[in-house]
């Protein structure tokens, strides 16, 4: 198991703060995983190849319950989070 350091962006922390407070208590569990491991199979991470494409490197998201997904890449042993939000956020 590798240990990750983990940074949020910006984007990251705006959109968190504009989710409804009943979806922050979902995002506390599948964070609980994601520091662990954020590719456990619990959280259904998977490639997002439009935003790779953007950013120059693989971006992966997580599924936090429903349509609420976190995106983020590997920067080393970096996990840097990028965005929080619906499918809207694999859009550029």
């Amino acid at each position: 198991m590798k240990n990750y350091r983990y940074v949020a962006s910006p984007t990251f922390w705006r959109n968190f703060k504009k989710l409804p407070r009943k979806q922050w208590t979902s995002v506390r569990r599948a964070w609980d995983i994601f520091k662990t491991d954020p590719f456990d199979p619990r959280l259904g991470t998977h490639k997002i190849n439009s935003l790779s494409a953007i950013f120059g490197c693989t971006v992966y998201a997580v599924v936090v319950e429903g349509d609420l997904h976190i995106t983020f890449y590997l920067q080393g042993n970096t996990v840097v989070t990028t965005n929080i939000g619906t499918h809207s956020i694999y859009r550029p």
